[in-house]
């Protein structure tokens, strides 16, 4: 019986191997199809596409989430009447918004005082008469009634904490050409209206026509230069049309709002020597910054100056516990409501192995952080998503040539179904080098 079974199993080795070491019951191995790419507001733009003009159609089928609402038609057309060749708009409303509460509160205080129009910025959203134009609005606020205001992205009010209490993501795709194509574009809303400030601002200060205070001035802290500048001419045509819109509507306190420009760099170190011109040229009221980590770096010498941080694109969820003496707002929302849509776009797709590359600031580790989390409290098992973080230097671009080819090789060996890619103009290294290793993108 012994010799017999040792003869069968030897024959078999030399005459059959193949057919005794894979019985046919057993399934052939699945090929890798390749991973979904993902990317969230700071690279989910068609600036950011301009970064692949020698690598024809690579961000095909890529999809992210963004801040975005469906801007109406009136809006639209008087934006682009400020830049006729705007290719985004994104956070270009919110800028617009940012401008035109800060203008109502002012009138509300009936002073440029940088302490006094805090103290009205998001009552401006929560009052008991809703407007819809910069007109009306200061009309109520001239008045002395309490304005709500309903701008071209805010829909409810701000929250305690001086940031929206609701929002509207965009779900965007790349296409063919490098661009996003506007026929995919998906509306998720997200936040809880309830969360609204119902604290009471002080009694509006009705000036009777009388000019009060000083010519109320505002300077911008955006991404002239940098890691985010694809996103400044969206941003700086929205700032235009407020201050356009608020002059046009008499002004603040009987006189033009006026504005000085100023460039952030995408850069904390380069952004504090804006900050101090600012405050040496009389800025009241700073709209700004750009990123997430340069605001959180510059906003103590703010504070220090006596003048309000505004940002209409700040995401990070630290902001909104940030010691700031009450003097930082933003029009953008946290990071919180965009790491839900996100996880809810990624879970669409069936992801059991992710991948998530960031940043390494405020913005992008914290919302990798909180996509994360998102993602394990919808099932995806902890051990089945990996993360990844760069650091980044001057301009907010990469510290050192080269530091993501090591995290790259380590994507492509685990062959995730999914990487999500968080940051801005310096991302594009990591999604041209995954490309490079021979990663497939799947669309």
């Amino acid at each position: 019986m012994r010799i017999s079974r040792l003869v069968a199993l030897f024959g078999c080795a030399i005459v059959t191997t193949a057919a005794c070491s894979a019985q046919p019951d057993d399934p052939p191995e699945r090929p890798y199809p390749g991973a979904f790419i993902y990317g969230s507001d700071g690279n989910v733009q068609n600036g950011f596409g301009a970064q692949f003009k020698d690598h024809p159609g690579m961000l095909h089928g890529m999809k992210g989430t963004a801040p975005a609402v469906r801007l109406d038609a009136g809006f639209r057309n008087r934006l682009t009447a400020m830049d006729s060749g705007l290719n985004d708009t994104l956070f270009a409303g919110e800028t617009y918004d940012a401008v035109v509460i800060v203008s109502i509160a002012a009138q509300l205080a009936g002073s440029t005082d940088p302490k006094a129009i805090a103290k009205q910025i998001s009552g401006v959203t929560v009052g008991a008469n809703v407007c819809t134009t910069v007109a009306d609005c200061l009309a109520h606020a001239r008045a002395g009634r309490d304005p709500a205001y309903r701008g071209a992205t805010l829909r409810h009010g701000f929250t305690p904490a001086g940031e929206p209490s609701t929002a509207s993501y965009g779900i965007y795709h790349f296409g063919s050409d490098n661009r996003l194509d506007d026929g995919k574009t998906e509306y998720l809303n997200t936040g809880n209206e309830s969360a609204a400030t119902n604290e009471q601002p002080p009694a509006p200060v009705v000036a009777g026509g009388r000019e009060r205070g000083q010519q109320l001035v505002l300077g911008g802290l955006l991404p002239v230069e940098g890691g985010l500048s694809f996103a400044y001419p969206p941003m700086i045509a929205g700032a235009r049309l407020a201050l356009k819109e608020v002059n046009e509507a008499g002004g603040v306190l009987g006189q033009p709002v006026q504005w000085r420009d100023g460039n952030d760099f995408t850069d904390p170190a380069k952004a504090l020597a804006t900050v101090q011109k600012h405050k040496s040229d009389g800025v009241h009221v700073i709209i700004g910054a750009g990123a997430s980590g340069v605001s959180l770096a510059v906003l103590p010498e703010v504070v220090k100056a006596g003048m309000i941080l505004f940002s209409s694109s700040n995401t990070a969820a630290a902001l909104s516990t940030v010691d700031d003496a009450g003097l930082y707002f933003r029009s953008a929302p946290s990071d919180i409501l965009q790491a839900r849509a996100l996880a809810d776009v990624m879970l669409r797709d069936g992801l059991r192995r992710i991948c998530i590359v960031a940043r390494g600031d405020a913005y992008g580790e914290g919302l990798m952080k909180d996509v994360q989390k998102e993602l394990v409290a919808a099932g995806v098992s902890e051990g089945d998503i990996r993360t990844f973080k760069y650091e980044v230097g001057e301009n907010g671009m990469l510290a050192t040539p080269g530091q993501v080819e090591g995290v790259i090789g380590q994507i492509a060996d685990w062959r995730p179904d999914g990487v999500l890619v968080i940051g801005f103009e310096e991302s594009a290294e990591v999604i041209k080098g995954m490309a490079k290793t021979g990663l497939k993108f799947r669309r």
